[in-house]
C-alpha cells in the first residue's frame, strides 16, 4: 500500500493586538484569507502589544482621546470599517486583552476567534477598550463554548503571561524586509521604531513561511496580495472559500460589519432576525443568539423583518 506523502507545512503569522485599528480594519479580508486556506496553513497570532502600558500618562486625557478618535475615523475611511460613535478613551494597556485572547486559545480555535472578536468590538464599537482584566473578562461573557472561569484562571496563569511576553519579543525581532517599507498604500506597514530603539512591526503585518521560503507582507494589503503570497508558498493558488449565504455567514461568523458580509457572504441582505448595531460608520450586525449576550445589546435598532 502506497501512503500519500505529507503537504509540506506552511504556517501564516499574524502580528496583531486586539485594539489595534488596522488589525480591525483588515478583518473582513483575514477572515476570507483563513476561509480559503484552511486546511492548508497553520495559523498563528503574535499579539505585539500595541499599548504597552509604560508611557505616562497624558496631560490632558480629553484632548489625546478626540486625537485618537479622528485618528480611528481616518483609519476607517480606508477600510470602511465601523468606528465607536463615541470613544471613552484610548487604551491604557493591550496587556489584559492580550492575556485573555491568548488564554482563549486553549479552549479551541473557534473560541479563540469569537474571544478576539468581542475584544476587538470593545474599542471600535462600543468605545470602551478592553484595558484592565475586568473589562476584558466582561467583554467575553457569553461567548459560545467559552468557560469563562477556566478563561480567568488561563488568563492569569504564569504560562500565559509567558506566551505574551514571547510575544511581544517576537515582534520586536521584525525581518528586514519591513525596516523599509514602499508602497502606495494608506498604510505601508513598515517597521515602527520603539522607545528603547528598537523595532517592531507595524500592525497588521503577515509572514507566511514554508519550505521554499517566506513572504511577508505590512499594513494595509489587498485580498489578491495576500493571495498571491498563499499561492506562492501553498501547493498553488488559493481556492475560492465556500459560498455562504446571508443567513449562513451571520450564523457562521455571528458578528459581520458591512464589508465584511460583503466580501463573505452572497444573497440578499439581512437575513431574517439579523440584530444591527449603529456605529459611526455603519452597522454592525449581530445573529440574534449573538446579539442576546452581546455587550452592545442594550444598543441595538429592530432586528432585520
Amino acid at each position: 500500500m502506497t501512503s500519500v506523502p505529507e503537504q509540506p507545512v506552511v504556517e501564516v503569522v499574524e502580528y496583531t493586538d486586539p485594539l489595534c485599528p488596522w488589525a480591525w480594519g483588515s478583518e473582513p479580508v483575514f477572515r476570507r484569507l483563513r476561509a480559503a486556506s484552511s486546511g492548508q496553513v497553520v495559523w498563528r497570532r503574535v499579539f505585539c502589544i500595541l499599548f504597552d502600558g509604560n508611557d505616562d500618562p497624558p496631560p490632558d486625557p480629553a484632548a489625546e482621546t478626540a486625537w485618537y478618535a479622528r485618528y480611528v475615523e481616518e483609519i476607517g475611511t480606508h477600510t470602511g470599517a465601523p468606528w465607536a460613535a463615541r470613544l471613552d478613551r484610548v487604551a491604557a494597556s493591550s496587556w489584559p486583552s492580550s492575556l485573555v485572547a491568548k488564554a482563549a486559545e486553549l479552549q479551541g480555535a473557534d473560541v479563540a476567534e469569537r474571544v478576539l472578536r468581542r475584544l476587538r468590538e470593545t474599542v471600535f464599537v462600543l468605545g470602551e477598550p478592553a484595558d484592565t482584566p475586568a473589562l476584558a473578562l466582561s467583554a467575553v461573557r457569553g461567548t459560545p463554548g467559552l468557560d469563562l472561569r477556566r478563561l480567568s484562571v488561563d488568563a492569569a496563569s504564569a504560562e500565559v503571561m509567558r506566551a505574551v511576553r514571547a510575544d511581544h519579543a517576537e515582534a520586536r525581532r521584525p525581518v528586514r524586509e519591513v525596516l523599509s517599507v514602499r508602497s502606495a498604500s494608506p498604510h505601508p506597514g513598515a517597521a515602527k521604531e520603539t522607545a528603547g530603539g528598537d523595532f517592531r512591526y507595524a500592525l497588521p503585518t503577515v509572514l507566511v513561511r514554508g519550505p521554499a521560503g517566506y513572504r511577508v507582507m505590512p499594513g494595509w494589503r489587498s485580498y489578491d496580495e495576500y493571495a498571491s503570497a498563499f499561492g506562492a508558498l501553498c501547493s498553488g493558488p488559493l481556492p475560492d472559500p465556500p459560498a455562504l449565504s446571508a443567513a449562513q455567514a451571520l450564523q457562521h461568523y455571528r458578528s459581520l460589519t458591512d464589508p465584511e458580509r460583503k466580501l463573505l457572504s452572497h444573497g440578499e441582505w439581512p437575513p431574517p432576525g439579523a440584530v444591527r448595531i449603529q456605529t459611526g460608520n455603519g452597522p454592525l450586525w449581530l445573529h440574534p443568539a449573538e446579539a442576546a449576550v452581546h455587550p452592545a445589546a442594550g444598543r441595538t435598532s429592530p432586528s432585520a423583518p
